[in-house]
């Protein structure tokens, strides 16, 4: 299975294409085929030069590697930036569509999920999931800049994800038991 991982950003968006044989497995082997980073004009070139950017170079991407999902971060907005917000929604937005005109599966993610399942802590640092994302490819340095190992680390805690749900569901309950509380009604 390939899976397709991307950072969405208006100046640098990162992506990341993993290959997982057998990904029903709980070892699967997972392969780096590629990644990379899609540099956007300056804003003197105008939001819809950028996004075109964007649009055409994954387009190019989906084309040429064929990815059997595509997988994004859900939209974090922190209230005091909302402009960063509403630029980053384009961006998803251009990505799904993406996913819609080439046929690929979209999912997505929450940071914190992604962060928990490659470092086991949901607010890691950045340097954190670079390191780990390292380590668990075999990567001789870190992967740089950071929205590359963002991406990558998304393509991975999918799969990981994925695997998880191949688990039997009684072994699932018994792992995620010690977190159920009660509540009243």
């Amino acid at each position: 299975m390939r899976i397709l991982g991307v950072d969405p950003g208006l100046r640098v968006t990162g992506y990341a294409v993993i290959g997982v044989e057998d990904a029903d497995r709980a070892a699967a082997d997972v392969e780096l085929i590629e990644a990379g980073v899609v540099r956007t004009p300056g804003p003197a070139e105008g939001i819809a030069a950028r996004l075109r950017k964007i649009h055409d170079s994954l387009s190019e991407l989906i084309l040429e590697l064929a990815p059997d999902v595509l997988v994004i971060e859900k939209l974090y907005a922190h209230y005091e930036h909302p402009t960063t917000a509403i630029l980053m929604g384009h961006v998803r937005g251009v990505v799904c569509l993406l996913s819609g005109l080439h046929g690929v599966p979209l999912a997505s993610m929450a940071s914190t999920h992604v962060k928990k399942a490659i470092t086991g802590r949901g607010h890691a640092s950045k340097e954190q999931v670079q390191r780990m994302v390292q380590q668990t490819l075999s990567l001789k340095k870190m992967p740089e800049p950071a929205d590359v190992a963002d991406a990558l680390a998304i393509a991975l805690a999918w799969a990981a994800s994925r695997k998880m749900q191949r688990v039997p569901s009684s072994v699932r309950a018994v792992a995620v038991a010690p977190r159920l509380r009660k509540v009243a009604v």
